[in-house]
């Protein structure tokens, strides 16, 4: 049996080391996005490199900054903190914590110029979609990265105290093990802003999925204006205008006195182009959001959806609530597609529609005992059914060995994102 899905797992396994041939040097890469030169001079050239000098202006330095940040921590991240209570509290915090952001980008860039880290900046955060004052200052309030760049200010003070005690003296006393000392020291500081400093990697994964969701919706829904558009052109409008067109020679013919048998050919040709235009709207209805779906919920709008199927179905749910309506409303259609491809490309003689409901999630599961062959890729629909549920975090399984039998087993969250985030 072959199996496709619509996520493919990827090797996670990176190199350890990469070739910069414009640097001329080994390079390690780093958790976060981060990199470090790792180029291994003898000792005699060691103390004159210039990276050498680097990290020791980085220690000197980091005294004076820690000051600045530890200062900023107190005064105005403490102070807004301390200000919950009050009505102030709340919107200082969010201010502090955004100039928190701006300090963290001062050292990233600091790390990159002085350590030679490559690292890379977190996500800005998407203010201009957050709606209102509140849900902006909201998430201001929970933004992990200011946070991080809070907790290392923090860290900083009593370590840049300790570096700065140890690398001045040493200029004077301990020059000749100063670069090798200066190099110990700096990996500490590596770590420091390895860890609380560079972007979350399962963050910004998850912040470039979501753009990738975004795209997928945004064609999705203008596929689906383009094929109402269609729907209405070539049908409905169509019968509508040989209607106008109907009815216009009959009143010719009445106003002519000819009321004979062609005029009333005429209105009951009229007549039944009025019953399939309502029919072909009815049909377009359906298709956008059927009204037994609404008012009578999943297990019914399946078993009017494989009523319609060309081949016998036979459908299974067990749902002791209802999900919600977004996630319905993709349940429905893609059963609905699953069953027009059985229809269409299967040449099965039965097939069976599984719904169930474990934990939170909403499983669905179509089998046929047709040809089989079915492929994510191969042109049926499959491909476009994936995206949209992996778009709401879901999972589309095919299992469709040459020969037959074919399973679909699509799985959703019981929940939309929407309503989770309402909920807490």
């Amino acid at each position: 049996m072959t199996a496709s899905a619509s996520r493919s797992a990827t090797d996670a396994s990176t190199p350890a080391s990469s070739f910069h041939p414009r640097a001329g040097r080994s390079t390690a890469s780093l958790p976060g996005g981060a990199e470090q030169d790792d180029e291994r001079l003898p000792p005699a050239r060691f103390a004159y490199d210039p990276q050498t000098w680097k990290e020791i202006t980085h220690l000197l330095t980091n005294l004076p900054m820690a000051l600045i940040g530890f200062t900023y921590v107190m005064t105005v991240i403490v102070s807004g903190a301390a200000m919950t209570v009050t009505v102030v509290g709340f919107p200082l915090l969010a201010l502090g914590l955004g100039g928190a952001r701006l300090m963290g980008r001062f050292e990233r860039a600091r790390a990159r110029l002085l350590l030679g880290l490559r690292i890379d900046e977190p996500s800005p955060l998407p203010l201009r979609r957050a709606g209102g004052l509140f849900a902006r200052m909201w998430l201001a309030l929970k933004d992990p990265v200011a946070w991080r760049t809070v907790l290392y200010d923090v860290i900083r003070m009593p370590w840049g105290i300790l570096t700065f005690s140890v690398v001045l003296p040493s200029l004077f006393v301990l020059w000749p093990v100063l670069p090798f000392l200066a190099r110990g020291l700096t990996n500490a500081d590596r770590a420091m802003v390895r860890g609380l400093l560079s972007p979350s990697d399962e963050l910004e994964r998850r912040i470039a999925e979501l753009e990738s969701d975004r795209g997928v919706v945004v064609d999705t829904a203008a596929a689906d204006l383009r094929r109402i558009e269609r729907d209405l052109h070539d049908g409905a409008q169509a019968r509508l205008v040989n209607l106008a067109m109907g009815l216009g020679l009959a009143k010719e013919k009445l106003l002519e006195g000819q009321a004979d048998d062609a005029v009333a050919a005429m209105v009951e040709e009229a007549h039944g182009e009025v019953k399939l235009a309502l029919q072909e709207l009815r049909d377009l209805a359906r298709g956008i959001h059927p009204a037994v779906l609404t008012d009578r919920g999943l297990d019914a709008a399946l078993s009017s959806v494989a009523s319609r199927c060309t081949v016998p179905v036979k459908v299974t749910a067990d749902l002791p609530s209802r999900p919600a309506q977004a996630i319905e409303g993709i349940a429905y259609f893609t059963v609905s597609e699953l069953l027009q491809n059985i229809s269409k490309h299967s040449a099965a003689r039965s097939a069976s529609v599984d719904v169930w409901r474990t934990d939170d999630r909403l499983l669905i599961q179509v089998w046929d005992d047709g040809r089989g062959g079915a492929r994510l890729d191969g042109g049926s629909g499959m491909r476009g059914l994936a995206e949209r549920l992996d778009a709401v975090d879901g999972l589309f399984v095919v299992e469709s060995p040459v020969g037959g039998p074919t399973t679909v087993t699509a799985e959703l969250p019981w929940r939309s994102r929407g309503e989770k985030d309402r909920q807490g």
